[in-house]
């Protein structure tokens, strides 16, 4: 028998490839269908993107919060404050009684925006001896505070529209002086570079502990951890990463300040201090996404579920305040959107510890949540 004959094969059933093609297309739906986490992110990324950049996204805010130190209470300085107001920019909701708490307000970053009416200024503009009106901007982010002292220009003839004022518009009888703290150049790197510590500390922390829990059982390493405690097992899964994430963040701001002069006002020890708290915070909160998931790839997908808006509603890209009310809650939420806060004032303020005590709490707050969820998910699992 020759070997062509040897070596026959029989000749393939008719339309056999696509009958084997959809058999292995009918099992990938199915098993599609099965991975509810995995179906669930094909809904939920589009139409969250879709959403938060439909509604929730806002490059130019409006109704920034703002304090006034009114030194005289006159007409004047009520028709500057109400065409401030009016400009949709300003809102204020603080009234000072010194400089001094008008400083720890913005220190704190309550208000972006501070005005100062000096005393007497009304008699000065009926003097004709032009009295300066001061506007002290936190300029740490630029996108929020330039369209806001830009529309400066128009209020001295709003304000008088309705007043003494009727002369020359060339020389009005007062001048607003604007001093934007901070960031004077607004120079986009001083407000980025300290963002990114954060952003980066996110996405690796959440990362790294979100698969931990999930590689032991493929790994089939989990059954030896089973005698030992939970909460010996979460601190030798998340301490490693503390320093893990300790390393990541100091690289990040010795980069910033040596390439890029970001500048460091505040205290080293303060930021290492809460910069600690937000990695534990992190990685809190993926160890408790890798209880949840029952593979990696699901423990990946959750952490891109919380990633995402992370990003987009902590104010690292996007002004916080520029974006609607139900948008702000979401975000106080979010442990990026206050260690945002923390690592820009102490960078670029030179903020203290009681200057940052709302944004401390809520972080402290989140990590005791995320542990105690962790703790009770992984107890069921071990069921």
């Amino acid at each position: 028998m020759s070997d062509a004959a040897l070596h026959h094969t029989p000749a393939e059933p008719r339309f056999g490839f696509w009958r084997r093609t959809y058999a292995m297309l009918v099992k990938e739906f199915i098993q599609l269908k099965r991975d509810r986490v995995s179906f669930a992110m094909i809904v939920m990324i589009p139409v969250m993107q879709l959403m938060l950049f439909g509604y929730a996204i806002n490059t130019t805010p409006h109704h920034l919060p703002a304090a006034v130190l009114l030194q005289e209470d006159s007409d004047l300085g009520r028709s500057i404050l109400k065409a401030m107001e009016n400009t949709a920019y300003f809102r204020f909701t603080r009234e000072v009684k010194d400089v001094a708490e008008f400083d720890d307000l913005l220190l704190s970053g309550k208000v972006l925006f501070g005005v100062e009416i000096p005393r007497g200024f009304e008699r000065a503009v009926r003097r004709g001896d032009r009295p300066a009106l001061l506007v002290a901007a936190d300029a740490t982010d630029p996108v929020a505070a330039s369209s806001a002292l830009s529309s400066l220009g128009m209020i001295v003839q709003t304000a008088l529209a309705h007043d003494l004022y009727t002369g020359d518009p060339v020389s009005p009888p007062f001048e607003i002086r604007a001093h934007a703290r901070y960031n004077p150049a607004a120079s986009s790197r001083l407000n980025i570079v300290p963002g990114l510590v954060g952003t980066i500390l996110t996405m690796t922390m959440l990362i790294f502990t979100a698969l931990s829990v999930t590689r032991e059982i493929e790994r089939g390493t989990m059954e030896s951890l089973l005698s030992m405690p939970i909460t010996q097992v979460m601190l030798g899964k998340i301490i490693p990463y503390v320093l893990v994430g300790f390393l990541q963040a100091s690289i990040i701001i010795g980069i910033g300040v040596l390439l890029f002069g970001v500048p460091i006002f505040g205290s080293l020890l303060l930021l290492a201090l809460l910069s600690i708290l937000f990695i534990a915070t992190n990685l809190s909160i993926g160890y408790t996404f890798s209880t949840l998931a029952q593979n990696q790839l699901q423990a990946m997908q959750l952490s891109m579920m919380f990633f995402l808006p992370s990003i987009l509603l902590s104010g690292f890209m996007f002004p916080f305040l520029g974006m609607p009310q139900w948008a702000q809650i979401l975000g106080e939420c979010l442990p990026l959107t206050h260690y945002l806060r923390i690592v820009r004032a102490i960078m670029l303020k030179g903020s203290t510890l009681a200057n940052l005590q709302h944004d401390t709490i809520a972080l402290f707050g989140l990590m005791l949540f995320a542990m105690t969820v962790a703790v009770m998910r992984f107890r069921r699992t071990l069921d």
